[in-house]
């Protein structure tokens, strides 16, 4: 029998048992199996209720409307926040105090009385217009204001100056994250300003500023469902209007959460490839997408099966030997 000091020696490796992790993934795989039963055997989730509204026109118009107030709040909110971020980091005093002071009021009011501050602009200045200085006399474009700011372009302006404020500091802190030293050399080189930021910095910069980026656009997805105070008819709006009509609350509040669902789900998606693409570069190996992945298990699942439980695949036992030698 040769040694374990011999070259050709293989050594059985048996994994470490994790008892504990067995027994809270068998809690968890119970209580999604509870929860997924109650689906098919409680009547008051009402399946053909929810079934015939999904689709509905309503439904439809309101999901339309909030995709597109997410749409339009994301690219201006981003496009502020980024001239905020710049201004964050010059080297003008007048231009920093403004950024900041901006960034602290839109973040220290809630978005909900922002909403509703617009909306009711037209308590405060019931004209708008280009005057003289310091007075509320007009003698170019005088607008009604309640005409000029609807509940549409309140939403939007409630909803871009929120989402800016907090875009401009995501913004700055992945601008931050870039080693100065890369720019220092850059600046040695002779890059010009332009080019150091658009091939060095912002490459960079982006892998910080994605994912945080994501998730401020999934949480205005989320969002827009405040909406409703100012009677925009969105899709929570839209779904409240029709149980309040038929009472079937549960079944409608399914229809939201669902679509809501969807496309938080789209956008992760999106977000992962996104970041995998910046990725390039940043690391010695991709991170393989969802289906490399399946493709991955497929092909070791009979290795893994003939291994048995209680020992390490065959592969792993090749490369340990290989080691060893």
């Amino acid at each position: 029998m040769p040694s374990a000091h011999e070259p050709s020696a293989v050594r059985r490796v048996v994994p470490l048992r994790h008892w504990w992790r067995w027994i809270i993934s068998a809690i968890v795989v119970f209580l999604l199996a509870q929860l997924v039963w109650t689906f098919f055997t409680n009547p008051q989730w009402r399946w053909p209720v929810f079934a015939e509204y999904f689709f509905n026109d309503a439904v439809l118009r309101g999901l339309w409307l909030t995709l597109w107030m997410t749409a339009v709040s994301s690219v201006i909110g981003f496009v502020l926040g980024s001239l905020l971020a710049v201004a964050r980091l010059s080297g003008s005093p007048l231009l920093n105090s403004f950024a900041w002071g901006f960034i602290w009021f839109f973040r220290s009011v809630p978005l909900i009385v922002q909403l509703v501050l617009w909306y009711n602009l037209g308590y405060l200045f019931p004209t708008l217009g280009i005057g003289w200085p310091f007075t509320y006399d007009f003698w170019v474009a005088e607008f009604d204001t309640v005409q000029l700011i609807s509940a549409v372009a309140a939403a939007i302006l409630g909803l871009s100056l929120h989402q800016a404020a907090y875009s401009a500091e995501i913004i700055r802190g992945g601008l931050l994250s870039v080693d100065q030293g890369q720019l220092e050399a850059a600046k040695a080189l002779g890059i010009p300003r332009a080019r150091r930021f658009f091939r060095i910095t912002l490459p960079q910069a982006a892998r910080a500023i994605l994912p945080n980026a994501f998730n401020e656009i999934i949480s205005l997805l989320k969002g827009t469902s405040v909406l409703f105070i100012i009677a925009l008819p969105e899709l929570f709006y839209t779904v409240q209007v029709i149980y309040n009509r038929n009472a079937q609350v549960v079944p409608l509040l399914l229809v939201a959460t669902v679509w809501y669902t969807i496309f938080t789900s789209v956008l992760s998606v999106i977000q992962f490839y996104i970041e995998r693409h910046f990725a390039r570069g940043a690391t010695r190996e991709l991170p393989p997408t969802p289906i490399q992945r399946a493709r991955r298990w497929l092909r070791d699942l009979p290795a893994r099966f003939r291994a048995g439980r209680d020992e390490v695949p065959a592969s792993v036992q090749a490369a340990i030997a290989a080691e060893v030698k």
